[in-house]
């Protein structure tokens, strides 16, 4: 598996800051947050760990005083907004999102300039100033709820243009408007390696994250989110899967189904900006503070909206603490 110690002395060190960390977090009154693409040993001392809605859903639900949220800086953004009275840390700054990047309110507010008639729904992975300048938010796994939930025809659609087309064409009904932003992960997976991939392994299913691109979510035998994608293995009777999103999902996939076998169509599917925390830099975060993540008034005010609005579509309500998970 990817990110394995690789010899005695560093499962020794890595055992050493697993100790550290559940010290810190115990006195600091924290819970870490581990989105599915993290490390294997980052996931391996989550508290909470899911997609994007799930991680969404659950830093509302904590009790906590701290959250360490292992994953890029949009998440823990939203993590910020929606808890005010708790301090978010997201252990390395400079763990952002190419895709996020290549949207921004400037941007937004002219396209809406040019489609009046159009609700603007944003993909969680932007940042916190596009979620202001946004009607609604969403995940991967419930852009499809969301679209259908509003009134509007003609709906923006930022940032990624393949989600976009996957809710399009599940919705027909509506005018999706893309943006022609993607994420750099996914869109390394060509539909020539899935083939490949299962003509090697015939009996297994094809997996894909609607961020990957038409060619390929057309051969895939289910699309989903990551979480989706755990709910959808333990159910499912068959052996082999294919599975067609970033490497990080393989640790826990095979974890809770040590009876079946999973297969990457490409080795390139590695985000760099996932990668970046790693076990020495949790604990740095829980020992020194650090890095806060905070969001303006002004704009925390108005992506919170956004948030709230995605989060009543999915029954949740962001003043809602529970203890866990």
């Amino acid at each position: 598996m990817l990110n394995q110690p690789k010899d005695l002395d560093e499962i020794k060190y890595n055992e050493a800051l697993k100790k550290k960390i559940v010290k810190l977090k115990k006195s600091r009154n924290a819970v870490i947050i581990v989105h599915n693409y993290q490390r294997d040993e980052i996931q391996d001392i989550a508290d909470i760990s899911g997609d994007s809605l799930a991680l969404s859903q659950a830093a509302v639900r904590t009790d906590a005083d701290v959250i360490v949220f292992c994953g890029v800086r949009f998440m823990a953004e939203s993590a910020s907004i929606l808890n005010t009275d708790k301090k978010v840390l997201l252990p390395v700054m400079e763990a952002g999102c190419p895709m996020a990047d290549m949207i921004t309110p400037e941007k937004l507010k002219t396209k809406r300039l040019q489609h009046p008639d159009a609700a603007v729904v944003c993909y969680v992975n932007s940042s916190a100033e596009v979620k202001a300048e946004s009607d609604i938010a969403c995940t991967s796994s419930n852009a499809i709820e969301v679209v259908r939930s509003l009134k509007e025809k003609n709906i923006i659609f930022v940032p990624d243009k393949n989600l976009g087309r996957y809710v399009q064409s599940q919705l027909p009904e509506k005018n999706i408007i893309l943006w022609e932003g993607f994420c750099p992960t996914h869109i390394r997976v060509q539909e020539e390696d899935v083939a490949r991939t299962k003509s090697l392994h015939p009996e297994a299913e094809v997996i894909a994250h609607p961020e990957c691109s038409p060619e390929v979510l057309a051969l895939a035998d289910h699309i989903c989110s990551t979480g989706g994608m755990f709910t959808y293995v333990k159910k499912s009777r068959t052996k082999e899967f294919i599975i067609a999103t970033e490497s990080g999902m393989l640790y826990k996939l095979q974890k809770e189904n040590p009876d079946k076998n999973f297969y990457l169509p490409t080795q390139n599917l590695v985000c760099a900006n996932m990668k970046l925390i790693t076990l020495g830099w949790v604990a740095h975060s829980l020992e020194k503070m650090v890095y806060e993540i905070k969001v303006s008034d002004e704009v925390r005010e108005k992506a919170k909206r956004s948030l709230d609005r995605m989060l009543a579509v999915t029954g949740e309500k962001s003043g809602a603490i529970i203890s866990g998970y």
